[in-house]
């Protein structure tokens, strides 16, 4: 009996071969791909969000901005055009969440090295963090120019970000004696669109953002 089927051998590995390969097919395509949400203001925790974009329900994107980086280099929205980035606020005095946000930055710095992926740090602190401020903090953290920009400029600006376009901080007027503190990572898509809030000190928080970066940049 086994010399009988011993010609057919490599005929069923084909078949058995093809068969777990139909089997996969069909499985990928029934169990539903995964797809990020795309955050509007409305979706939002509303005490994060202002009240001049709350009402809000599709097409919100990031506001356009005019910054200056720790290289003393402007940095607008078009340098950010049709690529994914992750942002945050932080200051460089911070002794609480910062650090670790700064830690964690660093290491998606590493592991984006060689994705179209930037990171993007507002200091919430402009009247301490001036370029040279950024300039020293960025030395100190490893900060590669290429891929990160520590920005400042206006506090209003800033505010006016974190509050309108990120949602990221508590809505209410704007006043000098603000103070933002804040540990959400937001990721941007390639449309300007949030695409999802991260705990910035938190490493598996880190692991997700990483898969979902990886969502939007292979679809």
């Amino acid at each position: 009996m086994l010399r009988f089927f011993a010609p057919y051998k490599k005929f069923f590995l084909f078949l058995l071969g093809l068969s777990i390969v139909i089997i996969y097919l069909i499985y990928q395509a029934l169990v539903p791909k995964r797809i990020l949400p795309i955050y509007e203001p409305s979706a939002v925790n509303l005490e994060l969000v202002d009240s001049t974009v709350q009402e809000i329900r599709k097409y919100h994107k990031i506001a356009d901005f005019k910054l200056i980086n720790h290289e003393g280099d402007t940095i607008t929205n078009k340098d950010y055009q049709n690529t994914v980035y992750v942002a945050d606020f932080f200051f460089t005095t911070c002794q609480t969440i910062c650090p670790k946000m700064t830690q964690n930055m660093h290491i998606l710095q590493r592991k984006l090295k060689d994705k179209n992926v930037l990171l993007l740090s507002h200091t919430v602190m402009p009247e301490i963090d001036s370029v040279p401020q950024l300039k020293k903090y960025a030395i100190k953290k490893g900060v590669n120019s290429n891929k990160w920009n520590l920005v400042t400029g206006s506090k209003k600006e800033l505010y006016d970000l974190a509050r309108k376009s990120y949602l990221v901080a508590k809505a209410k007027p704007y006043s000098k004696y603000d103070l933002i503190h804040t540990e959400n990572f937001v990721l941007v898509d390639q449309k300007k669109r949030i695409r999802g809030y991260y705990d910035g000190t938190d490493s598996k928080a880190m692991e997700q953002l990483l898969i979902d970066i990886d969502l939007l940049i292979k679809k």
